[in-house]
């Protein structure tokens, strides 16, 4: 067995390598993708979209007890281990001038373009007992993330949906006025154009070693909305960080992932202009990609221990 892997947050429970053993007994049919490569390790080939579904199926099932996950082959299917992490750290981040991380009904989370895959709602209750609102443009996909829902009836209570009817927009026509929010997280279009996405895919399954004679496919799926939009990253976070300005009184913390580390000083350059109290950013490294956390608020410090009491 391989070490663990240590550039995970140390409440990640996918830190030890996989028990395939296990896994394959929550997803029987996960065994035709599991095989021993060339270092004798237990493996599954990760440029197969089924493959990585069933793999996403069992973690699920196995660490989270989440009944009957699954996402159309046409939706982005996401490596859970990152996307726990990025709830760990946003767990850290509500936990500083507290007596320790906030849990249960005290924290409500808004996730931004949640997807068919519902992962982040679906980690961060089961983790730390927060209910969570996923919102999308897409309603095909809510329609999936609330049939997984259906799926696990103790969820109804704590995980809700809601569509962004308006592409132009991030937090208007889903903050109400008398909503208020502990964190909101996204992980943003990282491209601008499907040309761009392709491009990237074949970058990523050269890194994988794919026979080259296969034809190039987005190997972990993906529609429009979840891959690409118009300025990619930079200008989905820009247009995010002006519009959180907006609702500066109602959310404790605006979170944001970025993955192009040049994106960076425009981004705090914008939020300095938005006159954001306190702006911090957090690395998080999974396997060879790098990517970082950016979170700001406009709330005083004085005022955020209070806002769990309210």
């Amino acid at each position: 067995m391989s070490a663990e892997k240590s550039s995970l947050h140390t409440r990640n429970l996918h830190r030890n390598p996989y028990d395939f053993d296990e896994l394959i007994s929550c997803v029987p049919e996960l065994k035709h993708y599991v095989f021993k490569n060339a270092y004798q390790t237990v493996t599954i080939n990760f440029s197969i979209p089924k493959a990585v579904k069933l793999l996403n199926k069992a973690l699920l099932l196995h660490f989270y007890h989440i009944k009957g996950w699954d996402i159309p082959d046409t939706n982005l299917c996401p490596p859970i281990p990152g996307r726990a992490d990025y709830v760990h750290y946003i767990a850290d981040l509500l936990a500083e001038n507290l007596d320790g991380i906030p849990t249960g009904n005290s924290v409500k989370g808004l996730d931004i373009g949640t997807g068919a895959n519902l992962v982040y709602p679906l980690i961060s209750h089961k983790s730390y007992g927060w209910t969570m609102l996923g919102t999308d443009i897409n309603q095909d996909s809510l329609t999936n993330a609330q049939h997984i829902l259906n799926q696990n009836p103790d969820l109804s209570s704590y995980i809700q949906l809601k569509n962004q009817p308006d592409a132009d927009h991030i937090f208007t026509n889903i903050i109400g006025p008398g909503d208020r929010f502990t964190f909101s997280m996204c992980n943003p279009p990282f491209h601008d154009s499907e040309a761009s996405a392709m491009k990237g895919n074949i970058r990523k399954t050269k890194n994988l070693k794919i026979a080259k004679s296969r034809q190039p496919v987005l190997n972990f799926g993906g529609q429009q909305s979840e891959l690409w939009c118009e300025g990619g990253e930079l200008a989905f976070i820009t247009k995010m960080i002006h519009e959180s300005a907006l609702f500066s009184s109602q959310v404790l913390w605006f979170t944001c992932l970025v993955s192009k580390k040049e994106n960076l000083s425009k981004l705090m350059n914008l939020l300095k202009k938005v006159k954001a109290i306190e702006v911090k950013t957090i690395d998080m490294a999974q396997g060879q990609k790098i990517s970082r956390m950016l979170a700001w608020t406009f709330i005083p410090q004085k005022d955020r221990k209070t806002w769990f009491e309210i």
